[in-house]
């Protein structure tokens, strides 16, 4: 069974491949509700983690719980090895994110629209990832589907998704003149834009940007800080219990408000708190705001120096869950005007595109560009100075399904070489990696053939200048996913150092 996956902060949406239909899978909850995806919930039941569906019975009963976990994902220092608290308990990010996944593949197979489905039958999925994600996280969503038993086919950036559901969609609006579609995909912890080239099915990103920190989450903590202000109280004031249930209340207030709502109603403290619309839309305008602000270089001046879309848009396509507040299509509309569309499915838009590229028979693909760059810190001069070099740029194309390899040679000058990896998002004139900026793993290698033997801690050794060293190749392999990984090799001692990058 081929499927599309979009393993969201709040929620998680599954799309199955259908002989040409793309249907979103339904759950039934444990009150026997029948709802078109699992809530993404961790929590603790004494001392054991439990998921989605039991997580929030447990929360409800006041358990330790985690919601929008995922977002653990956005810190830029994540790796395989980091860790959360949750009470007294330190919990492995990785086996938190595994034991998640094997419960969403378990609950489909049991409790599912499709629980018919042969357990011997693989789980055969396209997998969302942010676009801006770094690629840690990409690694440990990757590692974490394969370890809960599923199948993974390829990992899609979640734009680029969703530009597969708007040309199945909205094919007649792109033609010789609008070849192109603006995701702008806002999630429930996470926001990401791309410009989404459509030639047939061939679908390639042309730019993306987004803002980790920025989704539906930030809109419920803006509406429980309006409401407890309205009674005269705060997040201090209330304690984490009573602040926790007042967030809870307020997102399922969100979610209900339509386009003609004018008054919100919940209880603080057991008192029930009314506020205007208009005042919450006030206080989350900037949040709007910010991500249009963040997709501004992919817009275009106009005469007046005001960003506008580019002339080869055919569309600005609306997806994501926290995109479902009405203010954010207002926002969008007043400043675009009616090129701005809506996914009838904003919160599974990216399952069912992922679903699309997952069916063979649709066959689309994807040309994806590397969010971040990656460049190295070396040492030159015995040590005595730092140099930067970049080896793969912002925006770097990759072919579907393709993996990139970039070599370089060299006559090695001294004994030992020190590579310092980052990611980054961009760099100025003189070539210095600037903004967001993460260290992406070390690699120490003995260009001195002495020194090859593994019982020799090379690190302790100090680094001197050398007059005849051996012809040395560096190899960096970007895979399908966009992972990178870096072969150092001594060519005439036929030495290999090989390295996964971004991980312990």
């Amino acid at each position: 069974m081929r499927l599309g996956v979009d393993f969201g902060t709040t929620t998680t949406a599954i799309a199955i491949v259908d002989r040409g239909n793309y249907p979103i899978v339904s759950f039934i909850n444990n009150q026997d509700d029948t709802i078109d995806f699992i809530p993404s919930v961790l929590a603790l039941d004494g001392d054991r983690l439990v998921y989605g569906f039991d997580a929030e019975d447990a929360a409800r009963d006041g358990a330790l719980h985690l919601r929008s976990f995922k977002r653990l994902l956005s810190d830029a220092s994540v790796t395989d090895a980091s860790t959360f608290r949750l009470g007294n308990h330190s919990i492995s990010i990785l086996d938190a994110l595994t034991g998640f996944l094997s419960y969403v593949a378990h609950q489909l197979r049991t409790n599912s629209s499709v629980s018919l489905l042969p357990a011997s039958e693989p789980l055969e999925a396209l997998v969302g990832v942010p676009a801006h994600a770094w690629s840690a996280q990409r690694f440990l969503t990757l590692e974490a589907f394969r370890r809960a038993g599923w199948d993974v086919l390829a990992m899609v950036n979640e734009p680029s998704a969703a530009g597969f559901e708007y040309t199945h969609r909205h094919a007649g609006t792109l033609n010789s003149k609008r070849t192109a579609i603006l995701v702008y995909d806002l999630g429930g912890g996470t926001f990401d834009a791309s410009i989404v080239s459509a030639t047939g099915t061939l679908h390639e990103v042309m730019g993306s940007r987004g803002l980790n920190m920025i989704g539906g989450d930030d809109f419920d903590t803006v509406l429980a800080n309006c409401l407890a202000a309205a009674a005269k109280t705060d997040s201090g004031k209330l304690g984490d219990a009573a602040w926790q249930r007042l967030l809870e209340d307020a997102r399922t207030a969100k979610e209900t408000l339509s386009p003609s709502t004018k008054f919100i109603t919940v209880p603080v403290n057991g008192e029930p708190v009314t506020i205007t619309v208009a005042s919450f839309y006030d206080a989350c305008t900037p949040l709007v705001e910010a991500t249009v602000k963040a997709m501004e270089p992919l817009l275009v001046p106009d005469a007046s120096g005001t960003s506008k879309l580019g002339g080869d848009i055919a569309g600005l396509y609306v997806v994501g869950g926290g995109s479902q507040l009405p203010l954010v299509a207002r926002v969008l509309r007043s400043r675009f005007g009616r090129r701005v569309h809506r996914s009838p499915h904003t919160a599974a838009s990216t399952a069912i595109g992922l679903a699309i590229g997952a069916d063979p028979e649709a066959a689309y693909t994807v040309r994806e560009q590397l969010s971040r760059g990656l460049g190295v810190f070396r040492e030159r001069e015995a040590g005595n100075l730092i140099s930067f070099d970049t080896l793969l740029e912002p925006n770097t194309e990759l072919a579907p399904g393709q993996a990139l390899t970039i070599k370089r040679r060299y006559r090695a000058a001294h004994n030992i070489g020190h590579f310092r990896f980052v990611e980054y998002s961009s760099f100025d004139e003189a070539g210095v990696p600037r903004g967001d900026l993460q260290p992406y793993g070390e690699v120490i290698f003995p260009f001195d053939p002495n020194l090859h033997r593994s019982d020799i801690d090379i690190a302790s050794i100090p680094v001197v200048r050398t007059e005849d060293g051996p012809l040395i190749e560096e190899a960096y392999i970007v895979d399908a996913n966009g992972m990178v990984s870096v072969e150092i090799t001594d060519l005439e001692a036929a030495f290999t150092i090989r390295r996964p990058l971004g991980r312990q």
